[in-house]
């Protein structure tokens, strides 16, 4: 995964480079040395790379993650907007206090990231006991609390809601949720469930809304699909609730959530289901 916080559009070049990346890790077998015997070869995994932006991609960019099974995760849309504030208020704390910091005592980058990790890895496991910088001369206070705000934010998992989201399709979806554990709740109780999906125009962007068929109220999540996607959709005025109607047959029929519960794994099968109209 990659993640960009940008003014402009995610370039060709960015993708480009996350499919080399990937194609180099899944084209080389990785193998164990065990003593002065053969190498004995470990599992073999094939990789998939997601880029994540806050200001969208380019065509081109598209065009070529498409082709390539790149999943790109587009964060500009409005429900991602809290996400957004929150990660550039903390960015513009930490820049404000590396710069006041007197030259000498101003920390490596890679510090400061080895500590956003250890914080967001103490996320991830609640069992794993979270190690302060082992450095002789551990970070200001005037960085590190920015960061545990960040993390402390995030930890809530509710307001901020980000479900990561595996059609049939090539790509991967980022569905947003203002009550995140709204869907948890209903996703335990019902591991396997039927949702109704809904195409709304919201300003600029087209949003697909995710509802459960059987209790439309007890969750909602929306999520946006690659723009070249949506530009096909649109193509043809005419033809715009048909196509509609294809992608969800076709690339959304199914979607798989994992949820990451303590050590457990749990696996969530949202299935779409039709309205069916009676005469």
């Amino acid at each position: 995964m990659e993640a960009k916080f940008t003014e402009g559009k995610v370039q060709l070049p960015t993708v480009r480079n996350g499919h080399g990346v990937v194609h180099d890790i899944n084209e080389n077998m990785v193998t164990t040395l065990q003593g002065p015997g053969p190498s004995r070869p470990r599992p073999r995994h094939h990789y998939s790379y997601a880029i994540f932006s806050t200001a969208g991609f380019s065509r081109n960019a598209q065009e070529y993650a498409l082709a390539h099974q790149i999943s790109l995760v587009d964060l500009s849309m409005p429900d991602f907007a809290d996400l957004r504030e929150l990660v550039r208020s903390v960015a513009r704390d930490v820049h404000g206090a590396l710069a006041a910091l007197p030259a000498g005592e101003v920390p490596r980058p890679y510090r400061v990231r080895r500590h956003l990790r250890r914080l967001l890895l103490a996320l991830v496991d609640e069992y794993m006991e979270y190690a302060p910088d082992a450095d002789a001369h551990p970070l200001p206070e005037s960085v590190t609390e920015p960061l545990g705000r960040l993390a402390e934010v995030l930890s809530s998992r509710s307001t901020l809601g980000l479900v990561l989201a595996f059609p049939s399709a090539p790509f991967v979806l980022g569905l947003a949720s203002e009550d995140l554990y709204a869907f948890v709740d209903y996703a335990r109780a019902h591991p396997t469930h039927d949702i109704n999906l809904g195409r709304v125009q919201d300003g600029n962007h087209s949003v697909w809304r995710v509802r459960p068929a059987a209790d439309p109220g007890a969750y909602a999540m929306t999520f946006s699909l690659p723009k070249q996607v949506e530009s096909w959709i649109r193509a043809q005025e005419e033809a715009v609730n048909e196509r509609a109607r294809s992608v969800k047959r076709r690339l959304l029929s199914t979607m798989t959530v994992y949820w990451l519960d303590g050590d457990h794994i749990l696996t969530f099968q949202l299935r779409y289901a039709p309205v069916q109209l009676h005469q």
